[in-house]
Order: C-alpha cells, then sequence, then structure tokens
C-alpha cells in the first residue's frame, strides 16, 4: 500500500508515520496490493484530528475520528475502516451466492454494485430559489437544518451550504 501523509497545524515525525503504516496495514489483507491510503492528522486547541481516506474503484472507504490522543484517534480509525471493509466484503459474499460471480471480483473488490436493500422513505420537493450563500446560510439556520440547497445568483448553478461539526459553514459548487 502506497501512504500519503499531510499534517495542518502541527508537523508530522516519523515516528507518527511508522505506527501509522503499522496499524493500518492490519487492513492490507482485505485490500488491494495497489490500494493508496491518504492520511490527514491536524491538531484544534488540545484535540487531535485524523482523517484517513482509501480510495478504490468507485469506492471510498473514509474514517474520521477526533481524540485528545493520536493513538486513540488511530486506533479508532482503524477499527472504523476495518468494519467498512468487512461489511463491503460481506455484501460481495452474499452477492455471489445469489448470483455466479468470479473470484477475481471477490479478491480485488470491483463489483460496486449497491445494495439493493436501499429505500427512500421520504421525497421532499421545494422551489429552489435564486440567493447567495450568505442568504442561504441564513436560511438554513432559520429552518434549523444542517444543509441548504439553493441556487447561485451570480453563477445561477446548484450549490449547498452546510454546518460543519466545527461549527463553521461549508459551500459545495459543481465543476
Amino acid at each position: 500500500m502506497k501512504y500519503t501523509f499531510t499534517g495542518k497545524n502541527m508537523s508530522l515525525t516519523e515516528d507518527i508515520k511508522q505506527t501509522s503504516e503499522k496499524k493500518i496495514n492490519r487492513l492490507a489483507k482485505l485490500l488491494p496490493d495497489s490500494a493508496e491510503v491518504f492520511v490527514a492528522v491536524s491538531k484544534v486547541r488540545h484535540q487531535h484530528k485524523m482523517e484517513v481516506s482509501i480510495p478504490l474503484h468507485k469506492r471510498l472507504l473514509r474514517a474520521e475520528v477526533t481524540a485528545g490522543e493520536i493513538n486513540a484517534c488511530l486506533d479508532s480509525v482503524v477499527d472504523i475502516l476495518e468494519k467498512q471493509v468487512k461489511k463491503y466484503k460481506g455484501q460481495l459474499r452474499e452477492r455471489s451466492r445469489r448470483n455466479v460471480a468470479t473470484t477475481e471480483e471477490q479478491s480485488y473488490m470491483t463489483d460496486h454494485e449497491e445494495p439493493t436493500e436501499i429505500v427512500i422513505h421520504r421525497t421532499k420537493r421545494f422551489a429552489i430559489k435564486p440567493m447567495d450563500a450568505h442568504d442561504a446560510i441564513i436560511e438554513m439556520d432559520l429552518l434549523n437544518h444542517s444543509f441548504f440547497v439553493f441556487r447561485s445568483a451570480a453563477t445561477d448553478e446548484i450549490n449547498v451550504v452546510y454546518k460543519r461539526k466545527d461549527g463553521e459553514y461549508g459551500l459545495i459548487e459543481p465543476q
């Protein structure tokens, strides 16, 4: 596996990198050999935040944990990722029992159909008004929602504003 480390508001020592690689390598037997692992570690006040992303073909394994110590973050992230991989492998095995699947699909995780058990319980329709991001945030706060979809008055494209876990706001714009 190939690792890419990023540090924000802190410098990553070789010890942190080696420990991270060692613990994340627990997943190596469950992932393809060509998997890339992106590790981002940041420090905000007295809390460490670790984000690990493993992009696979049409699938993204991702975990994000905030804790007081880096090792606690790392242990939690690896546990979360291990559960995600095992769940996906279980879906592959279940699908292979129903359908005739090749062993290559199972070993390299290339079957990426979504589970058929997804049920939409509610559909909501609303008019999308042209506004700027600031007005959309005000509207979102008034509705007490965690995100708000709106049409940008400047670009006339659909955008989304959302409230982040740290209390700040984010904006999603199409490319």
